[in-house]
């Protein structure tokens, strides 16, 4: 069952990551969507919970009241399927971008293998950017699901500047089994942690893009890191066939 509440004192992303957090370790929930604009949260429970129980799992900062409904999982499934695609469409287009951009810098010499170098460059570098522009609520989000973020809050701090770094090595060509591995193993990890909040079907938000966008975790998450990954094993082992 789902039940709806108005929550009151977030004012950012970095509430949203934190409120997420509190409300997830309370016995029984399933999974957490927060709408900062309406001010609401939307808690999917496997019994009822009593009200007091978020009320003590939150910080003093936030106060949390029923507002009105009990829904059935399966009856908001289509909408919310709308909802993710709606919130996702940023992401589409900023890929898009990316694959065009990537595609006109070789028009007077189509090499796919070329391209797909830039793309994983550009890739790295336009989503650094979106990271860096709130880092502190970019590695709150990341510690999410990210295994290393987990373990070591900094990591969250510095994983921007990584894909900044790694993005100008793929566009100038400089180290690139280096950067093929770094790409692997960074992105492996996270795919790690995306695949397992996946399967627990828990509702966060995907960090890719930072705090910038409203982005759901879904299956499109998951295939972005995965299509990287690929990327880098077929250049890898592309010299060898």
């Amino acid at each position: 069952m789902i039940h709806t509440y108005n929550i009151d004192g977030m004012t950012c992303q970095s509430c949203i990551s934190k409120v997420t957090k509190s409300i997830e370790a309370v016995q029984g929930v399933q999974s957490i969507n927060i709408d900062l604009q309406d001010k609401t949260v939307e808690i999917e429970m496997e019994h009822h919970i009593p009200l007091k129980k978020f009320q003590e799992a939150l910080d003093d900062k936030y106060s949390i009241s029923a507002i009105s409904t009990v829904q059935e999982s399966s009856s908001t499934n289509n909408e919310n399927e709308k909802s993710k695609l709606a919130q996702l469409k940023p992401l589409f287009l900023i890929l898009t971008y990316i694959g065009v951009a990537s595609v006109l810098m070789h028009k007077d010499n189509f090499e796919m293998f070329e391209i797909m170098q830039d793309f994983m460059g550009l890739f790295f570098i336009v989503f650094s950017f979106f990271k860096i522009l709130d880092i502190k609520g970019f590695a709150l989000s990341f510690s999410m699901y990210d295994p290393l973020a987990k373990l070591i809050p900094s990591y969250g701090k510095l994983y921007p500047f990584l894909e900044t770094i790694i993005g100008l090595m793929f566009l100038f060509r400089w180290n690139i089994t280096i950067a093929h591995f770094a790409t692997i193993i960074i992105l492996g990890l996270t795919t790690i942690g995306v695949t397992k909040t996946l399967l627990s079907k828990r509702t966060i938000k995907c960090a890719c893009l930072g705090t910038a966008l409203d982005l759901p975790m879904t299956e499109a998450t998951f295939i972005e890191n995965a299509l990287m990954i690929l990327m880098s094993f077929i250049l890898l082992l592309a010299p060898f066939f």
